[in-house]
């Protein structure tokens, strides 16, 4: 079921949730792609070795240069493994996700507990981190093109994947993958705090009304969903996001002599804590947060409001 919803016939639901994961994925995507090339250019900016990125004062300026330098190209470089990875990795998450919570409540009756929704999450986490990785390395890479980058810049995503294997081989795709599999932790705890919080907010709505819980569920609407989406988001983003700039910056094309500029995740963390101390794990933190924040709560009201008219079709029949 969506998270947080308790209604047994829906948890054995399957490729509808996956079908409302990817739709909501896509229109995060679509909507605010532009603040994601700005959050990975800064990810890498002040990295050691890092000088095709301009150094941009702050995430205005940042949009401003590239529009101005690379047109609406430039602001939407990488936008179709973008849209691809987040389309697949929503539709599979949520998928996963419910599958392991379904497995979940056949144990035990009533509803799940915190830890099982943290489980449930991280689980997802991993398998959707193995299936996607190289699509976002691709669009890593595609992002980080600009005007003085490499002269055999990637012309897109299919010749990005075909120059990857051809000059650094398959397990280049996987680079990053150590950084990515430690940010299951982003989707579980925002996973389960969307969960206790969604529980919270039906309570509370429910006495309002003077309903019992259960009625307290259709209660929710969109702007309730945008909340919960956002303030599970929060907490999520301020304890992860080091391992996004480790991952980005892993993920960045060698030199052209075929060196890469780090060598493992622990040469990150060594060098940016030696060279740019703290602040450097958090650069690009404005502007995920401008990107993430109402892309989470767009992410569940798509979901959210997918699913009711699911389950409005299938009352119907």
């Amino acid at each position: 079921m969506p998270p947080g919803a308790s209604m047994v016939a829906a948890e054995a639901w399957t490729w509808e949730n996956a079908a409302a994961g990817a739709a909501a994925g896509f229109t995060t995507v679509a909507a605010l792609h532009p603040l994601d090339v700005v959050r990975t250019r800064f990810q890498v900016s002040g990295g050691r070795g890092w000088s095709e990125v301009p150094p941009y004062r702050n995430t205005a300026h940042a949009v401003y240069t590239i529009a101005r330098s690379e047109g609406l190209r430039g602001l939407y470089a990488g936008f179709y493994p973008a849209v691809l990875g987040s389309t697949v990795s929503w539709g599979l998450y949520f998928f996963f996700y419910n599958r392991a919570k379904q497995r979940y409540l056949e144990r035990k009756d009533g509803q799940l507990h915190p830890v099982e929704h943290l489980i449930s999450a991280a689980e997802a986490g991993a398998l959707v981190s193995l299936f996607t990785n190289p699509i976002w390395l691709v669009k890593t890479r595609l992002q980080l093109q600009t005007p003085k980058h490499h002269t055999s810049g990637y012309s897109g995503f299919s010749d990005a994947l075909r120059t990857i294997l051809k000059e650094e081989g398959f397990l280049a795709l996987y680079r990053g993958i150590g950084p990515g599999l430690l940010l299951v932790t982003h989707g579980a705890i925002q996973f389960t705090a969307y969960e206790e919080l969604r529980k919270a907010m039906i309570f509370i709505k429910s006495r309002q009304t003077r309903t019992d819980n259960g009625g307290g569920e259709e209660s929710l609407n969109s702007i309730d969903f945008a909340a919960l989406g956002a303030g599970s988001k929060v907490a999520a983003i301020l304890l992860t996001y080091p391992y996004q700039v480790i991952r980005a910056r892993l993920q960045q094309r060698p030199g052209s002599d075929g060196t890469p500029k780090y060598l493992n995740s622990w040469h990150v963390v060594k060098e940016t804590a030696k060279y740019e101390g703290v602040r450097g794990f958090y650069r690009g933190i404005t502007s995920n947060l401008l990107k993430n924040l109402p892309a989470a709560s767009l992410t569940f009201v798509v979901y959210e409001n997918v699913i009711k008219l699911f389950k409005a079709a299938k009352e119907k029949t």
